[in-house]
């Protein structure tokens, strides 16, 4: 019995295969080629953060941040300052720190190329607690004093010199002492200062221990708006009177205060999700009621020393994005980068999914009916012959309808286009029986 096999007409012809998918493969690759350049890296999965002395509002909106990111997947690694002063150099020099808190009027590059802020996440008012009797109104007033004004390098000791220099004092007086946090809150307390000059939110430790020390007043700054004159960065805030404890009458009276934003700071090539995830959770963190606003104050764009980041700038527009907002941070991350790579499957390869079967049927139906062209057109020569064609000429005829033949049976053709292979075949038998009827009738010539 004889063995099937597959005969070379039965297999595809992989020289016609690759005239359409090799252009093709090369398109789809160039297409996802190009798309790769528009996807993001992967956000990472950790970030730093300059914050500040321990005990003072940066380290302890620090704390809350680790707390909602690691919910997220992301760990965030504190790195504690002097204040705002060095978290500014952290972020211009040292490449491992991403993020930090800088106080308004600290920086002033409205055209940064390497910094972009993500917004004003609070108020940061100026405090001055003092010792002693009497209701002091003035700075001046606090003339021949020994005087905290901050750790070196911090915010607060900037602000505190550039209002004593503002009142007349001299920025190396020996009275002003150069020291912050818990230890200038013990020296107030001990009586071994008068006064102390603290920035920092309500929340901060150092600022909720003084606004329920006994005996720590707080100095109403009478001239508030005097020095948002002098000093664009700080504007007049009221702390309500009752406002700390409403049982204890404390303040006894409507303080005014002077205070700057605080503001979140990052390298501006900070990834995209990071800076919406960190805006999502700032809501959160800074938009409840406190002492000094109401609910959903903060986060805000106010200040303009530095670039807002273009995320942060679409997420004040318009919200979260809509995948962060149903999804879980790594599955939307993760989504966004896929969308991306998606453009190319949609606009390059369903397309030619759809074309290319099109194309090659129409290449192999061609070739079959370039074989009915040429039998037609042989068959046009047989019938202009008026009389009983020569012998010689019949087996000239019969010798083309060979080559036809001999060509469409020895044809590579798919599987699919076998059944009109068989019905060019079954033509070319009827052309044959027609001419070998007139060899019979052929005249020698």
């Amino acid at each position: 019995m004889r063995r099937l096999t597959r005969t070379s007409s039965d297999a595809p012809n992989r020289r016609d295969l690759l005239i359409f998918a090799l252009p093709a493969l090369i398109l789809i690759i160039a297409a996802f080629a190009l798309a790769w350049q528009f996807v993001r890296p992967a956000a990472p999965k950790k970030i730093v953060m300059s914050t500040g002395a321990a005990g003072g509002a940066y380290h302890y909106f620090g704390e809350r941040y680790r707390e909602k990111l690691a919910q997220d997947g992301i760990e965030v690694e504190l790195r504690p300052s002097s204040g705002a002063v060095e978290n500014l150099r952290r972020l211009k020099t040292d490449d491992s720190v991403d993020l930090a808190f800088i106080q308004g009027g600290i920086a002033n590059e409205p055209e940064s190329e390497d910094l972009a802020t993500l917004g004003s996440m609070y108020l940061e008012p100026v405090w001055v607690f003092y010792r002693g009797n009497g209701e002091l109104d003035r700075v001046a007033q606090l003339r021949g004093r020994r005087i905290a004004v901050g750790l070196p390098g911090s915010g607060a000791q900037l602000f505190a010199l550039q209002l004593l220099a503002a009142n007349g004092f001299a920025t190396n007086d020996p009275q002003l002492r150069p020291i912050g946090g818990a230890d200038a809150v013990d020296a107030l307390k001990h009586g071994e200062v008068d006064a102390f000059f603290v920035v920092g939110a309500p929340q901060a430790p150092v600022v909720n221990a003084l606004l329920h020390s006994e005996g720590i007043k707080l100095l109403n700054f009478a001239q508030a708006e005097g020095y948002g004159r002098h000093f664009p960065h700080l504007g007049r805030i009221t702390l309500p009177r009752g406002a700390v404890d409403i049982r204890t009458d404390q303040p006894p009276r409507d303080i005014q205060l002077v205070a700057a934003t605080a503001n979140l700071v990052a390298k501006a090539d900070i990834h995209p999700a990071i800076v919406t995830l960190l805006l999502k959770h700032a809501r959160e963190i800074h938009g409840a009621p406190g002492l000094l606003q109401g609910a959903n104050a903060f986060p805000r764009p106010l200040d303009h020393a530095l670039p807002l980041h273009p995320s942060a700038q679409r997420f004040y527009d318009s919200g979260p994005p809509f995948l962060q907002r149903y999804l879980p941070f790594w599955l939307a991350v993760l989504i966004d980068r896929l969308f991306v790579m998606l453009l190319p499957l949609v606009a390059v390869v369903i397309p030619l999914s759809r074309v290319l079967p099109a194309l090659y049927n129409w290449r192999m139906r061609a070739r079959v009916y370039r074989w009915y062209g040429e039998l037609k057109f042989l068959e046009a020569e047989i019938d202009r012959d008026r009389t009983p064609p020569s012998a010689d000429r019949v087996a000239g005829f019969l010798a083309r309808l060979d080559r036809i033949e001999e060509r469409a049976t020895h044809r590579k053709l798919p599987l699919a286009f076998s059944n009109e292979l068989y019905t060019l075949r079954e033509h070319i038998a009827l052309v044959r029986s027609r001419l070998r009827a007139l060899a019979e009738t052929a005249t020698d010539a």
